[in-house]
């Protein structure tokens, strides 16, 4: 079978709270694992997109809504569907792992790093699709 879900890999949550939203593969278990027996992805996303900035607008209101709000999640592969996009993070790695969903001070912490981490490739106006709230 060909490894479709490849760290880096833009996908789009299909089901659940998230659907709709994209999110970047951190990490592929195809086989999953003992307690999760299906083919899963850790991933990051962003629950709330930067808003629209206009030249117009003071400094204080771009920061303001230049923010995003991430989440990280474990998606089962059926409730994703991959994109020709691909994101090169390579801080976002190390910071998610099966390990970091067990207790909620390190997924918070996960989360702040990974905001700060998008944060930082959304000012530098790369991957421009990512950060679009997706229109359908």
């Amino acid at each position: 079978m060909v490894k479709i879900y490849k760290p880096g890999k833009v996908a789009i949550v299909l089901n659940g709270r998230q659907a709709g939203k994209k999110v970047v593969v951190i990490k592929q278990l195809d086989e999953g694992t003992k307690d999760r027996q299906y083919p899963y992805a850790l991933v990051a996303g962003i629950e709330r997109y930067p808003l629209k900035v206009t030249r117009n607008m003071s400094d204080k209101k771009i920061k303001r809504r230049s923010r995003l709000k991430p989440f990280v999640k474990v998606v089962n592969y059926s409730h994703l569907f991959p994109t020709r996009y691909a994101l090169e993070l390579e801080g976002i790695k190390g910071l998610v792992t099966t390990e970091t969903f067990k207790d909620p001070t390190q997924r918070a912490d996960a989360k702040k790093q990974v905001r700060k981490l998008l944060q930082e490739r959304y000012f530098t106006g790369k991957n421009r699709w990512f950060f679009q709230k997706l229109r359908f």
